[in-house]
């Protein structure tokens, strides 16, 4: 007699990445918050006033750089409010992992090279991160200068300085504390981010 389709493969035979996702969804109320603002940190990595206006070069480097630098943003918003913030931006750097694994495997790139690749990405971030939290707690713009020449311009030259002070005023004004009612925009999942460059 022929294998029984219509029975489903018991839980033991799935991969375990795959087991791990689905737990994920299933367990955690952070989720659907998280995948959002992630939704809305890649939608507005890909606005083309970042690449026409302030010269971020339309490759892999530049929107790993504006897509990381919108999730950081987020998490500096949601760091020390709270529990439900925490679980939050845990969820949303899960999220954004596992996003480059995706992304990475959508390029072609094998499996046994994949977890590497992914690693680097996540220490490339977590770098990223200590370089743009010590430039904002800076006095003055030059440190945040320097952080946004070394890592979004990072692959371009003659960057115009006034070019790179925008991008600053940009962070700057994205990594303003949030008021209450943005704090609870952000853990609704809803993140609305100002223009790129201001009239």
């Amino acid at each position: 007699m022929g294998d029984d389709l219509s029975t489903p493969p018991p839980v033991s035979a799935m991969p375990s990445r795959i087991l791990a996702a689905l737990s994920r969804l299933i367990a955690d109320p952070a989720d659907p918050s998280a995948r959002a603002l992630y939704l809305a940190a890649a939608e507005q990595a890909r606005n083309p006033a970042f690449y026409t206006g302030l010269a971020v070069p339309d490759t892999l480097d530049g929107r790993y750089e504006l897509v990381t630098m919108h999730v950081y943003l987020l998490l500096r918003a949601l760091k020390g409010r709270g529990k439900t913030a925490h679980d939050v931006g845990r969820r949303l750097m899960e999220v954004m992992v596992d996003d480059f694994d995706r992304s990475l495997r959508e390029m072609g790139v094998g499996d046994t090279g994949i977890a590497r690749r992914v690693k680097q990405m996540a220490r490339g971030f977590a770098g990223r991160q200590t370089a743009y939290d010590a430039a904002i707690e800076a006095p003055g713009d030059e440190a945040l200068d320097v952080a946004v020449d070394n890592n979004i311009y990072g692959t371009v030259t003659d960057v115009p300085a006034q070019t790179r002070a925008a991008m600053v005023a940009y962070i700057r004004r994205e990594a303003a504390p949030p008021d209450a009612s943005r704090l609870a925009e952000l853990l609704a999942g809803r993140a609305a981010f100002g223009p790129v460059v201001e009239e």
